[in-house]
């Protein structure tokens, strides 16, 4: 991983590798680079750069978890184009990495090569919010990976045909052994600032998502998601007629991105953008 220091003085990790048209990668919540491991030998002509948010993976914490907000991460990603002297690139978002690339699109359009979204849009299931509460800024309750590894299956409902090596290294990406048991990768005190923002009133994100138009747009859903609903998806097929889409079997959220429907169409994606 290289570094680089924000503006507000704050130390960031990211990788860069490849070279040819630049994709900005970015994550869930939670979640950090590792959440593009599995897509990453499938890219190819392409300059891959993934960033651990401000608090998660490799990333230093904030003094202020109130800087854990989308706004601001969406800065941070225009500093590190910025430290890496790009003027654009593509965004492939998954999840919150979406909603900041939704953002950019309305604040700082001309950045933009274009954006593939990863089960999410502008208008959120709250079943699947729900869900994501009862986890964030909390220890699993397992002793060690394997244990945690173990469950995956039964827990993650939505979810088959995954090899029991997928779940290992899921948890490997997202938690630290401990003598004490399993804790997260992440700063904990992300939950105040998710739940800070859920006493706010929603805001309406579907002219961010409008902001797209013109640029080369793909979605790929899960097709048991608990996040992104089928209506939604098919409000943004009407607001952006030539987005590419792909629904993934045997996923939630979030899909994984090397399965074969995904592939496609983070393919097909690429080729518009280039």
């Amino acid at each position: 991983m290289d570094f680089f220091t924000t503006s507000d003085g704050l130390r960031l990790a990211y990788q860069d590798e490849g070279a040819g048209l630049p994709v900005l990668c970015l994550a869930g919540l939670t979640r950090n680079a590792t959440d593009f491991d599995y897509v990453a030998p499938h890219l190819s002509g392409v300059r891959m750069i993934r960033m651990d948010y401000r608090g998660r993976g490799q990333s230093a914490w904030a003094d202020d978890p109130m800087t854990y907000s989308i706004p601001i991460e969406a800065r941070d990603a225009l500093e590190l184009l910025d430290h890496l002297g790009l003027e654009k690139a593509a965004i492939l978002g998954t999840s919150r990495g979406g909603l900041i690339a939704m953002v950019l699109a309305a604040t700082a359009r001309d950045r933009l090569i274009g954006v593939c979204l990863n089960d999410i849009g502008p208008d959120i299931k709250t079943d699947g919010l729900e869900i994501i509460m009862n986890y964030i800024g909390r220890n699993p309750r397992f002793k060690t990976r394997a244990q945690m590894a173990a469950v995956m299956p039964g827990a993650m409902v939505g979810f088959a045909n995954v090899p029991p090596e997928r779940w290992a290294q899921e948890v490997a990406h997202h938690t630290i052994e401990t003598a004490d048991g399993l804790t997260i990768n992440y700063d904990p005190r992300l939950r105040e600032a998710v739940l800070d923002v859920g006493h706010q009133p929603a805001p309406d994100l579907w002219p961010m998502f409008d902001a797209l138009d013109g640029l080369p747009v793909a979605l790929i859903r899960g097709a048991n998601s608990d996040l992104l609903s089928p209506e939604t998806v098919k409000e943004m097929q009407r607001r952006h007629p030539g987005m590419i889409f792909a629904q993934v079997p045997d996923r939630a959220h979030i899909p994984f991105l090397d399965e074969p429907e995904a592939m496609i169409a983070i393919a097909k994606w690429l080729e518009n953008c280039q």
